[in-house]
């Protein structure tokens, strides 16, 4: 697979077909969404925005303005039929782009990769393009599958270059920004992926594991997780923040 958000290369057909089995992840989706939301607001950039599910999730429709960047003409066409529907806000404006194609004096007070920047071959790169595009006081969010002892055929059939650590996140960090924050989430996924790779051994998950996960495992894990410091899980968060 050739760079997914290569800045030379605005319109890329997603690899991946995940996205819409884990649609169905509705309490992975809320915890990650409380612990980012605090670092939401002004005018967002959320960065391989693909079918909406995260834009759905994080976006109130209170922000300013909402830039849904997303390659694939296919999955923006379906962001801009979500929008028109009603189905998300009427904030979010859809860009068929990257976001090296955006002027870097257009400014942003938040820009988001969830599970994106493991997509992106040259990443330090793009987090340093990212860092040009914040406002001072803005934020640069990543959210990450985590721990490349955990890379299995899943990551490889969806276009994952490599997983995170914390410190692989801290290395990464983009020249003017300070990290504000780096921490794990969902240890008990991490657990189960150790044990028995439950949801990464195979290229194509299933529904019912995707399920048993998201419904068994991960209100336990927004109990275990801070008991546990949040140094244990199988994604990794990073915040940066423009001083």
């Amino acid at each position: 697979m050739t760079d997914s958000f290569a800045p030379d290369s605005t319109k890329i057909d997603y690899i991946g077909d995940e996205l819409q089995l884990f649609e169905n992840a509705q309490n992975w989706k809320a915890y990650f969404a409380n612990r980012l939301k605090p670092f939401i607001c002004g005018s967002v950039a959320e960065v391989g925005a693909g079918l909406g599910g995260t834009t759905r999730t994080l976006c109130s429709g209170d922000e300013i303005s909402w830039a849904a960047i997303e390659p694939d003409p296919c999955l923006c066409r379906e962001i801009k039929r979500k929008v028109a529907d009603g189905e998300l806000p009427a904030n979010v404006k859809p860009s068929l782009s990257v976001l090296a194609d955006r002027p870097v004096s257009e400014k942003f007070d938040t820009i988001l990769y969830i599970d994106v920047l493991e997509h992106i071959e040259e990443d330090a790169n793009e987090a340093a393009r990212a860092a040009e595009r914040l406002r001072p006081g803005g934020h640069l969010v990543v959210l990450a599958p985590a721990h490349q002892f955990l890379f299995t055929p899943f990551d490889s059939a969806i276009g994952h270059y490599r997983r995170y650590s914390r410190a692989s996140l801290r290395a990464l960090s983009p020249p003017g920004l300070t990290l504000q924050s780096c921490f794990y989430l969902d240890s008990v996924g991490m657990l189960a992926s150790l044990a028995n790779k439950l949801l990464l051994s195979q290229s194509h998950p299933k529904l019912s594991q995707i399920l048993l996960w998201d419904r068994a495992m991960v209100p336990v894990s927004r109990i275990v997780d801070p008991l546990l410091l949040n140094s244990l899980g199988k994604t990794v968060v990073a915040i940066w923040r423009h001083p």
